[in-house]
């Protein structure tokens, strides 16, 4: 990262409307069953390059993040819940190739696990804050806004201040 790539001082998102926080991710149960957990943790780059090259699929952006030395997740902000379960249950998209395989090849012996969590998130029912950081989160999915006295702090930014 670059000091270009900062954003100096306080800043906020803001996002029109609804739209639905994703955590997705994967545990390696069994670390020396590879052949059970790659194409696991294969499939997901692939799903995000398909999802990022296609603005109409309602991905508005992601982050990798580590739940643990063996817990890959991601955190993915969309559109809406409809983009979502569109994407997923597409059999022309890489997603349900990849979880029909999951439950074929990899689930009955365990040495994987799989997991999501799904929020719908009503518009105007969040909060963020990023001070000298890069655009992350709901900063790079939605947009940044400079904090003013009117958004100084998080109750103001949930209009409860």
């Amino acid at each position: 990262m670059t000091e270009a790539q900062l954003r100096k001082g306080r800043w906020t998102a803001e996002i029109e409307g609804d739209f639905v926080v994703f955590l997705i991710g994967m545990r390696i149960n069994r670390l020396r069953s590879m052949r059970q957990w790659l194409p696991v943790f294969k499939a997901m780059p692939a799903m995000l390059r398909e999802l990022s090259t296609d603005p109409e699929s309602g991905l508005l952006g992601y982050r990798l993040m580590v739940a643990g030395p063996r817990s890959p997740m991601l955190v993915q902000y969309w559109r809406s819940f409809e983009h979502l379960r569109r994407y997923a249950g597409d059999p022309d998209r890489r997603h349900r190739p990849a979880w029909l395989a999951f439950f074929k090849d990899s689930w009955k012996d365990g040495s994987v696990g799989i997991w999501h969590e799904t929020y719908v998130v009503p518009a105007g029912s969040y909060e963020c804050v990023y001070g000298n950081m890069p655009p992350m989160g709901l900063g790079r999915a939605g947009e940044l806004v400079s904090v003013d006295k009117r958004t100084a702090t998080a109750a103001q930014r949930l209009g409860q201040g």
